[in-house]
């Protein structure tokens, strides 16, 4: 990097983006870093691969930008987020994940997350969403802002429901999901009910395939 005629060592550090990569994979991460690598002014300082020693790394380096996988072992993306930005926030969290979902999408960005990025758009938008971020701005996918926007008038599924749901993906009828909850068989059928209603589907199995599209459950 060249430097004015009166500018420091220091001043060119200070301009440098500090970097935390947080993903399970490693090939991920390497990929990224490689991406990273060729900009002068940005610099991977440390790397995670669970959601503890991502909140903990964080907490040791203050990076500029944290990138955040959503899938982790331990405790997920969506937790780490909402932890980082509690303790810090001023964080910039740019999510970078597989997810398409406008749910999952909308939680990250409710929590605080400053970017949701795919990883499949990693070559072509990383360091434009880094940069774009780091500035104070926003960055999201294309494709993920018009799932939200495709979705804006829906209702968002609440959380019983969710588990209502995810426990109706693993195959459990309504007396076992009731049982499980501690709630009669006519709550169940009750939420069952809504759910259908708010995802606009008439069985389990199209609700189950949509929720889970949708970034609403995991299975």
């Amino acid at each position: 990097m060249t430097l004015p005629e009166n500018a420091t060592q220091e001043d060119a550090t200070s301009r440098i983006t500090r970097i935390l990569t947080v993903d399970d994979h490693q090939l991920l991460r390497e990929g990224v870093n490689a991406i990273i690598s060729t900009q002068p002014d940005m610099r991977v300082v440390a790397e995670a691969d669970n959601g503890l020693d991502a909140i903990e790394a964080y907490r040791r380096l203050r990076p500029d930008v944290m990138l955040l996988d959503l899938q982790m072992p331990g405790i997920d993306g969506l937790q780490v987020l909402e932890r980082v930005k509690a303790e810090f926030p001023d964080a910039m969290v740019l999510v970078l994940t597989t997810f398409s979902g406008d749910a999952q999408a909308v939680r990250a960005l409710q929590l605080g997350a400053a970017g949701y990025l795919l990883k499949d758009g990693v070559l072509t938008e990383l360091i434009h969403a880094i940069r774009s971020v780091r500035s104070g701005g926003k960055h999201l996918n294309i494709a993920i802002a018009r799932e939200i926007a495709w979705h804006l008038d829906s209702d968002r599924l609440t959380e019983r429901e969710c588990e209502v749901l995810t426990m109706a993906a693993a195959g459990k009828s309504n007396r076992h999901i009731a049982s499980g909850l501690a709630l009669s068989e006519d709550t169940i059928k009750g939420y069952m009910k809504s759910i259908f209603a708010k995802l606009g589907v008439s069985d389990r199995t199209h609700a189950v395939t949509l929720a889970v599209r949708r970034g609403m459950i995991s299975i």
